[in-house]
């Protein structure tokens, strides 16, 4: 344990300096242009291919494919799995992904501002009902 003599000089200096700490809510620091922030997608140059979910290793990206013929998908974005390593961006023959270097505060109260949604959400609830594993055994066979 330091005694008081030693710890002395460091108190009586740090009487006369400014704090180290910076007053964050209050005083903004523009990022970092390479910072990998929140996932944004292009749904004009999105076919729906399903890429970025297969490489995505925190399995923060799902597609449901409404329609093929009319390239009709949505694209969930789970904000909380994402680690923003950017794979995505890497897998995405499109170019239709993309990160902000400017939303990277994400905290927040409510879990459901974790899960975006995007694309043609109309119909989801009836094409998810009735993909083939949530379908029963008696109505596939017949």
């Amino acid at each position: 344990m330091k005694s008081l003599g030693t710890m002395f000089p460091d108190v009586t200096g740090s009487l006369f300096r400014k704090p180290a700490t910076e007053n964050y809510p209050e005083v903004r620091k523009a990022a970092p242009s390479q910072l990998r922030g929140l996932l944004h997608l292009k749904l004009s140059a999105c076919t729906g291919c399903g890429l970025c979910a297969i490489d995505c290793p925190a399995n923060a990206i799902q597609i449901t494919m409404l329609d093929r013929k009319t390239r009709s998908f949505t694209f969930d974005y789970s904000v909380d799995r994402c680690t923003f390593c950017g794979q995505c961006l890497e897998s995405c023959r499109q170019g239709a992904l993309s990160m902000s270097s400017d939303e990277w505060e994400l905290a927040a109260m409510d879990k459901a501002q974790f899960l975006m949604r995007i694309g043609d959400t109309r119909n989801v609830g009836t094409t998810v009902a009735t993909t083939p594993e949530n379908v029963p055994e008696e109505e596939k066979h017949s």
